[in-house]
């Protein structure tokens, strides 16, 4: 995955020479090229230093990018991956625990073993491939990987774990080392001879011996990684030929008895020496290590063994894979470098297992197997080679963890993961050499040691290194599942199968070897999490997450199968666009909006009015993150539309058209009421939105971030074009509504105070009242808004009030007509069974006196007496002509009813009519200054005319 430069740990100028000689100075990022291959000769030359540059640092650990390239990155595949790998995972298990696993679990069960270690080994390696092999890799190695793919917060938990489980490997193989030597060197030991005194031997003794060890690792550390890294061929060298010594003594050794150690407490006393056959080949040997036969561990106190625990110490051998991984930051070339290296590696060592564990099987007897985990020794043709080899491989793979885990934990400083807390490793920092980490990792061994037995410890390095495999394949699993195009590694022999195999693997070995430790291990990575998702300074990082890439992959696939064509009213949601000219002045109108979605699309509209061609940028791409801070402030979950068009009107229907995506379109479109009021700041200091986020914020003209106008000169659109975004609207078949007052709502008093109690619908067309104007699709839609709105936290302590308002009352007292003996129902009794369908609770109120209100009307429409020939379409009618009288006086009655049953009323919903047909600059005016009177001085009021039904009552 290509990093970026923005949150790198190694964005540091890099010198390089060009072909004149002279250096030059310039940026290396991610692209840019590495060094020429070499040979393999020459890259071994290079790793002991010879033929190299004079100027070579001697620092051990240089970051890509952090220094010249040719001296920051000098390994090559053989020492560099190859032997690293090769010693951690031939460590301990090679020569100390071959003949535990094959005494106890038996041959079969033995390869059995090997097989799904290595088939979990080598998926996992093919992840880690995958990952090497799609972009360059910076120093940090395996924790580099992971936290880039998987962001900061999964990615530093996962980091954490690996670190320390570098440091509980390193414990293991030191305590696997002092066994070596105590064997071999303590009293009666195999080169101190029968009878002899050597080193004292004892549980703090042996505490000691692994201190001691600890320490000239903490000294060859704080000396330079680079020297190990160098002599790493050396080592494995020395370790192959203490190999082919025990393979070559298995093939022409005869029979003989072998010595018990003294270790063995449980079946050696001290006063009468012990002995189990070694038989050499034979057949019946084969037969009796052929099948499981679980004893006890005499190394931890008599522990009975099992299956779990053989494979647990099988399984510490082979987490030696990401060694090389942890040298990425001195390879010359990690994409080539790392996979085959690692592969040749895991190929290597899986024989070499194979090959000793056959070999043990056919020529040792089990009680000698279950008895002296050093046999190998008194077999040698010479036995100084076991021991040497046994030094050798665990004391440079305990080196080799020790300066992984020193690394991982100076990348999770340098990426400020725990803020403050590790800022003493990045100061810590000794010419290019991170002494604190260093001194850290190695203090947490020394504890670590403290548990003593090997094979204790060895199920805690199984679990966590089982865990840090999980990542790995979890990261690849959800890179190749998001098809993001710029994953396509190199490594072809990686698939989603492969991560997948290797994710399940690990996960089930985890609980088999230890169903506390794995549980455990699982619980405190959550934990770290949770703690670093919202404490962490990293969380903002510009890594790159795989989740981002995720999300987008599976909503795009459920947009698809969104089909509109299926849409039924039971599940219908409104689906808001909220058009704002400022959201300085919105802010409770954006929350009140927030609140009504229920669940839908919500997206915040922003037009600026322009011509593209006469603007040198275009003025949206500077101000959309302005508008992301601002969702963030206010807390609501909308998506932001903003577009440049020639007029209001004409923006507006391209975001009715293009706002949302597939079947996730906007279909109730709300806009802020067109009036005289200048606007308010919410951000100021006294409001319950202010911030100083967008203080003193401009964008890249120079002007300030989201700018009030200070008069009514300065608005963007004017009546006429208003009316008509609300007629365009409605013949694009969306509902519509206009909200006024809203600056009044502060919804914080709401539940504080004692007089804010009711929330009012009005289903009654005021223009031209009917009595069926409570059942059509408006009213309908203004009882689904109001239910909606008195469902949200916040508002359902407030009652719903439904005003119904009949021109005719013919029904008596008995419920019967009084000029017919048709029996009909009246409007309250519809109201309240329609209320009880919708399954609405809610109050109706009838309005006492309302037909000789409407009476005024004639039944006629209050447009039509605007009019001298409401019947014909005489624009110049309406030019410069006051109200008629009687029509100002029913809206002026209107208006004082209304404000009359809104005392205590926090927020009414009033029946929006379809603005008036004719030449617009005449009629559009009238129509807005009716609203205008209707709605003076009433509370947060929101006009509504709904064109589809959105209510049900099936279930």
């Amino acid at each position: 995955m290509l990093a970026p430069e923005i949150g790198s740990t190694n964005d540091g100028p890099v010198s390089v020479l060009s072909d004149t000689g002279t250096p030059v100075v310039t940026t290396v990022n991610e692209k840019a090229p590495l060094i020429s291959k070499r040979r393999f000769f020459s890259s071994l030359a290079s790793a002991f230093g010879f033929g190299s540059n004079s100027n070579l640092s001697s620092v051990g650990y240089v970051e890509f990018g952090a220094s010249n390239v040719e001296s920051g990155r000098t390994l090559g595949t053989f020492a560099g991956v190859f032997s690293p790998v090769a010693l951690s995972m031939f460590s301990a298990l090679l020569f100390l625990r071959v003949g535990f696993i094959v005494g106890n679990a038996g041959l079969w069960v033995t390869l059995l073993q090997f097989v799904i270690a290595y088939g979990i080994l080598l998926f996992t390696v093919a992840s880690v491939c995958a990952v090497a092999t799609n972009g360059a890799v910076e120093g940090g190695g395996a924790y580099f990987m992971i936290s880039r793919t998987l962001g900061p917060e999964f990615g530093g938990s996962i980091g954490t774990l690996f670190f320390f489980a570098n440091i509980v490997s390193s414990a293991l193989y030191i305590t696997g080392c002092t066994e070596g030597i105590v064997e071999n060197f303590g009293t009666s030991g195999y080169l101190v001879g029968e009878g002899n005194i050597g080193l004292p031997d004892g549980r703090w003794w042996r505490f000691l011996y692994c201190s001691f060890l600890n320490v000239i690792s903490l000294v060859v550390c704080l000396i330079g990684a680079e020297m190990f890294a160098k002599t790493s061929v050396v080592v494995l060298g020395v370790v192959c030929i203490s190999l082919l010594s025990v393979i070559i003594s298995f093939c022409i050794h005869g029979p003989m008895m072998v010595l018990i150690p003294e270790a063995n407490t449980l079946i050696q006393n001290g006063s009468v020496p012990v002995y189990r056959n070694y038989t050499g080949f034979q057949l019946d040997t084969l037969k009796a290590n052929w099948h499981q036969q679980y004893s006890v561990d005499y190394s931890s106190d008599g522990k009975v063994v099992d299956f779990a625990t053989v494979f647990g110490v099988l399984f510490s051998g082979v987490t030696g894979i990401m060694a090389g991984a942890n040298m990425s930051g001195e390879l010359r070339d990690p994409a080539r470098n790392i996979p085959r290296g690692t592969l040749s590696a895991v190929a290597f060592t899986f024989l070499c297992y194979v090959a000793v564990s056959f070999l043990t099987a056919a020529t040792s007897s089990p009680g000698l197997l279950q008895n002296d985990f050093i046999f190998m020794m008194p077999i040698n043709i010479w036995p100084p080679f076991v021991a040497l080899g046994i030094l050798m491989a665990t004391f440079s793979a305990s080196l080799s963890n020790l300066i992984g885990s020193s690394r991982v934990l100076e990348a999770l400083a340098k990426d400020n993961v725990f803020g403050f807390i590790l800022q003493f490793v990045v100061k810590g920092t000794w010419r290019g050499n991170p002494v604190a980490a260093v001194l850290v990792s190695w203090v947490l061994v020394e504890l670590i040691m403290l548990i003593g037995s090997l094979n204790t410890i060895a199920q805690i390095n199984s679990v966590l290194f089982l865990l840090s495999y999980l990542a790995t394949n979890l990261a690849c699993l959800g890179l190749e599942m998001a098809s993001a195009p710029n994953f396509r590694p190199s490594f072809k022999y990686f698939t989603w199968h492969t991560a997948f195999v290797g994710l399940i693997g690990t996960l089930v070995m985890m609980f088999l070897i230890n169903s506390v430790y794995a549980s455990t291990a699982i619980v405190l990575c959550l934990v770290l999490v949770i703690i670093l998702h919202l404490f962490s300074p990293s969380r903002e990082a510009h890594w790159g997450s795989i989740s981002q890439a995720l999300i987008f992959h599976q909503v795009r696939k459920y947009l698809l199968l969104l089909d509109s064509r299926k849409d039924h009213v039971k599940f219908w949601r409104p689906q808001m666009l909220l058009l704002v000219g400022n959201p300085r002045s919105s802010c409770p109108l954006i929350q009140f909006v927030n609140d009504l979605k229920k669940g839908g699309l919500y997206v915040l509209g922003h037009i600026k009015v322009g011509q593209l061609s006469d603007i040198e940028v275009d003025p949206t791409l500077d101000e959309y993150a302005h508008w992301l801070t601002l969702i963030d402030c206010l807390k609501v979950k909308a998506f932001i539309e903003l577009t440049v068009a020639h007029s209001v009107r004409e923006g507006l229907q391209h975001m009715i058209r293009m706002s949302g995506l597939g079947a996730m379109k906007p279909n109730t479109i709300v806009l802020g009421f067109f009036d005289e009021e200048l606007p308010c700041d919410f951000f100021e200091d006294g409001s319950s939105y202010s911030t100083d986020v967008f203080r003193n914020v401009y964008t890249n003209s120079g002007r300030s971030v989201f700018t009030l106008r200070s008069s009514a000169s300065e608005k963007a659109l004017g009546a006429i074009e208003y009316v008509g975004m609300v007629t365009d609207t409605l013949k694009m078949r969306r509902n519509v509504c206009l909200c006024r007052h809203f600056h009044n709502l502060d919804k914080k008093l709401i539940a504080k105070s004692l007089s804010m109690k009711f929330i009012d619908v009005w289903p009654v067309n005021f223009f031209q009242p009917d009595d069926e104007d409570p059942f059509d699709t408006t009213s309908l839609f203004m009882l689904q808004l109001a239910c909606i709105i008195n469902m949200v936290p916040g508002w359902k302590n407030l009652h719903l009030r439904v005003f119904l308002c009949e021109n005719n009352r013919q029904q008596d007292d008995t419920g019967t007509n009084d000029s017919s003996s048709v029996p009909f129902r009246s409007n309250v009794h519809r109201l309240r069974q329609l209320l009880q369908m919708l399954r609405i609770a809610a109050t109706i109120q009838e309005v006492p006196g309302w037909g000789q209100q409407a009476a005024v009307l004639q039944g006629g429409s209050v447009l039509e007496q605007m009019s001298p020939h409401p019947r014909r379409h005489r624009a110049d009618s309406f030019k410069n002509e006051q109200l008629d009288n009687a029509v100002r006086v029913y809206l002026l009655s209107v208006n004082q009813l209304l404000r009359q049953h809104s005392e205590q009323t926090v927020a009414s919903f009033l029946y929006l009519p379809v603005p008036p047909h004719g030449e617009e600059a005449a009629v559009y005016p009238t129509y807005l200054q009716l609203l205008t009177e209707l709605t003076a001085d009433l509370p947060p009021t929101v006009l509504v005319h709904g064109v589809s039904a959105v209510t049900s009552t099936t279930l």
